[in-house]
């Protein structure tokens, strides 16, 4: 049997898949780099829960080595740019399975890290450390430090004070994939913490790879508001408005890691994607006056500068 190459990642961790009677995958994660025990556990939570992961076959985790289950190789977005007339039945899914990780994930999420304010004001910093100042050469002036400074304040609070549940972290079209059975197939969870209801729920809405009209995406967000017991304890607009102000959190978190994985890891395939990344802060910032200064920053000075860079 010779492995051959599975999927690409934006991690160190490498994926090969093996065929004989049953097709399984290889993860490769070095140690030095990657630590395994956290896809392990979560793993193990995800099984509990009755959705459909990779389950570990076998482990070695000094060497870095996992031997998974084979959840097959179409991705959501693979399907949908494919056929986007199945986006509706698959959405439905993800999101049915989202509310699944949120409800049972109770009993769990307390072993997870949290999503806390030092993490989240780490992930915003990436905006300004490696998109703006690095690979743009922006710099904030005085003024613009203190309004970004305001501004990430905003983003902390809004996700702060909202329910805390599980959180898978990086749940989107890239790492769902479309299965027979149990349909999503969830990957890249290994990252697990205990944050906002809205987070996920974004990532999966208002995805950094593929773009949604607005009304299709509120009616998404609704039907989650509606059939989730945690968030349907909120007033409606409340609750869209941390579902947006969580967007842009990851949104800047998103174009942050895109810049830096070309500038300290040589991958430049994830550049095309900040502009779209960034045009969801600049559609919904008028709406917030938090976001104003944030919106016009972006709008005025990051993709101008983005379009002569490219």
């Amino acid at each position: 049997m010779t492995p051959e190459p599975a999927s690409s990642d934006a991690s160190f961790r490498r994926y090969f898949r093996v065929r004989g009677e049953v097709s399984c995958i290889v993860m490769d994660a070095p140690p030095p780099q990657e630590d395994c025990r956290p896809f392990v556990q979560i793993s193990e939570y995800l099984e509990m829960m009755g959705l459909n992961s990779p389950r570990v076959l076998k482990a070695d985790l000094e060497r870095g080595f996992l031997l998974l289950s084979d959840l097959g190789s179409l991705q959501y977005l693979s399907a949908i740019e494919r056929k986007p007339e199945r986006a509706a039945p698959l959405y439905m899914d993800a999101i049915d399975a989202l509310l699944v990780m949120q409800t049972k994930g109770r009993e769990v999420q307390g072993e997870l890290p949290r999503y806390d304010d030092a993490l989240l004001r780490f992930e915003v910093s990436l905006f300004h450390d490696w998109l703006c100042e690095r690979h743009l050469q922006i710099s904030f002036s005085d003024d613009e430090e203190k309004k970004w400074r305001e501004c990430c304040d905003a983003l902390v609070d809004n996700a702060l004070n909202q329910p805390q549940v599980f959180v898978h972290r990086d749940y989107h079209s890239r790492n769902l994939m479309v299965t027979d059975f149990n349909n999503p197939g969830i990957l890249d969870f290994q990252d697990a913490v205990e944050g906002p209801i809205t987070y996920d729920l974004v990532s999966l809405l208002k995805d950094c790879y593929i773009k949604w009209p607005v009304a299709q995406v509120l009616q998404w967000a609704l039907y989650f508001h509606e059939y989730s017991a945690i968030a349907a304890l909120r007033e409606r607009d409340q609750f869209l408005r941390e579902f947006s102000l969580t967007g842009v959190q990851r949104h800047l978190k998103a174009a942050g890691i895109f810049a830096r994985l070309l500038h300290r890891d040589g991958k430049s395939g994830y550049l095309k994607d900040v502009p779209r990344t960034l045009g969801y802060i600049v559609d919904i910032a008028p709406r917030y006056e938090a976001l104003h200064f944030l919106g016009d920053f972006i709008k005025q000075r990051v993709l101008p500068a983005l379009r002569e860079r490219s």
